[in-house]
């Protein structure tokens, strides 16, 4: 834990004494979706100096959210994964991160998607609600070259890296279709008619992506964000 404190004696507080340091909570965003090496973080957290990877991993696994673990002999290295403690905050990465999925606007320049946000963005704003008796396959190309897959089966989500060779339907976004269509600023019929969002497959099975992955509508500016 760092050595910077709120002090005061509240749950709250201490979970930011825990987690709330600048870049704690993208690292265990993360490695909700499995082991890292050092090396893999740098990768998905690209504008981190090294030295504060490093002092951050320190913390978390001297607070127990994180371990070290030795991999096997054949691969010879070091990963990185959430405690069953650390694993705790699964759901609550999740539901932080649609909370703030609401205030999306479009990337500013400089802003990037990496693989794991990609992933994460599918469980985020999943509806299990809307997805009883559904078996569905989707394979999402995002321009920068990120691919990911969504597999629906009867009300439970798989999301992963890479193409899906059975995949109902492909979806291309051009430009900030994908968070339009998310958000309901942007309706199926509209992005495929406009060319914001291209498709392989029906064009039904992009009406039912938004059904099945949806971002809560942005608060007005009367319930307190400008």
């Amino acid at each position: 834990m760092t050595t910077r404190t709120y002090g005061q004696f509240c749950g709250l507080a201490r979970a930011l004494d825990l987690v709330g340091e600048r870049w704690a909570l993208l690292v265990i965003r993360d490695l909700v979706l499995g082991p890292k090496r050092f090396t893999d973080l740098q990768r998905t957290l690209p504008k981190i100096p090294m030295s504060l990877l490093s002092a951050r991993l320190n913390e978390l696994e001297q607070s127990g959210v994180i371990r070290r673990r030795v991999l096997p002999q054949l691969d010879a290295g070091v990963v990185y994964e959430l405690t069953e403690y650390g694993s705790e905050l699964d759901q609550i990465v999740l539901d932080l991160g649609l909370w703030g999925a609401r205030s999306l606007g479009h990337p500013a320049p400089g802003e990037i998607l990496t693989l794991d946000s990609a992933i994460l963005s599918l469980y985020t704003t999943f509806r299990a609600d809307n997805a009883g008796g559904v078996h569905i396959a989707y394979e999402i190309r995002h321009q920068n070259g990120v691919v990911v897959h969504a597999l629906i089966d009867n009300g439970t989500l798989k999301a992963g890296e890479g193409s899906h060779p059975g995949a109902d339907l492909v979806v291309a976004p051009t430009g900030p279709g994908f968070i339009d269509l998310l958000s309901g600023r942007l309706t199926a019929a509209d992005a495929i008619r406009s060319g914001k969002v291209r498709i392989e497959g029906e064009a039904g099975h992009l009406e039912l992506f938004t059904k099945l992955f949806h971002i809560p509508a942005p608060p007005t500016p009367s319930e307190g964000i400008g």
